[in-house]
């Protein structure tokens, strides 16, 4: 870990607040404005839960009928494509999605995903079974897309999938939309073509709506640099022509 995390203490003291303000430097812009305080928090705790036990941060926690699966590890490309592969062949909804993502050293994603199995919390056993297949996918140690072409066919498109590039206004970070006819599989399919481009998610938005799934991602390019407008229209249509071959 790049990031200097001196014993934290209850509370916003000052020196926790001091601490605070230079972990959030790392993130884009918008983050301190948008995001609560509750959440800068906790992302905070989480980063140094991470410095501690040197591995990624994976826990599900009971939210009423759902779960609240956190995530916490240095970002790359693969690595949502190998949660959301889990979740999928584990058969879970996904109800929401959160993601903060550093943009500076030493770039720590942070995933909120709220989810449930058949309208219900999941089981402590299938909790800790998802907890564990993530880690193990980390290593290697459990193949995502084997496990899932026992479930799915992989080789099958989405249906209804329109992609849009553009550099958000607000943010001024590349933006891809994606939307796409709500079917089984599809979070894994889209986060895998995102991999195959070799995109880094810093920041998510999700909308369940109608049958209807629209994700806005906001990302780097490779090397973990900005995508310029011609570029980021190839690399749309190049992922709307993945989601549907």
């Amino acid at each position: 870990m790049e990031l200097f995390f001196p014993k934290m203490a209850v509370g916003l003291n000052p020196s926790t607040v001091d601490l605070l303000k230079r972990f959030n430097r790392s993130f884009p812009q918008f983050y301190e404005q948008f995001v609560s305080s509750e959440i800068q928090i906790q992302n905070l705790r989480l980063a140094y839960q991470l410095y501690q036990q040197k591995k990624a941060v994976i826990e599900i926690k009971r939210e009423g009928s759902k779960n609240a699966l956190f995530f916490v590890y240095r970002n790359q490309s693969f690595l949502l494509s190998d949660i959301f592969g889990v979740l999928a062949a584990y058969g879970l909804t996904i109800h929401n999605l959160s993601l903060y993502g550093q943009i500076r050293q030493p770039m720590l994603v942070f995933v909120k995903l709220v989810v449930s199995r058949g309208g219900k919390a999941l089981s402590s056993q299938t909790a800790e079974n998802v907890c564990r297949a993530i880690q193990e996918s980390l290593t290697g140690h459990f193949e995502v897309e084997e496990m899932l072409s026992v479930e799915f066919n992989l080789d099958a498109g989405l249906e209804g999938v329109s992609t849009e590039f553009y550099v958000d206004p607000v943010f001024h970070l590349p933006a891809l939309l994606i939307e796409a006819n709500t079917q089984p599989g599809l979070f894994y399919k889209v986060m895998y073509a995102v991999w195959q481009e070799d995109l880094l998610v810093v920041n998510a938005n999700l909308l369940v709506w109608r049958g209807r799934t629209r994700l806005i991602l906001y990302l780097l390019g490779p090397n973990e640099s900005l995508i310029p407008e011609y570029l980021g229209q190839k690399i749309a249509e190049g992922i709307r022509t993945r989601l549907t071959a």
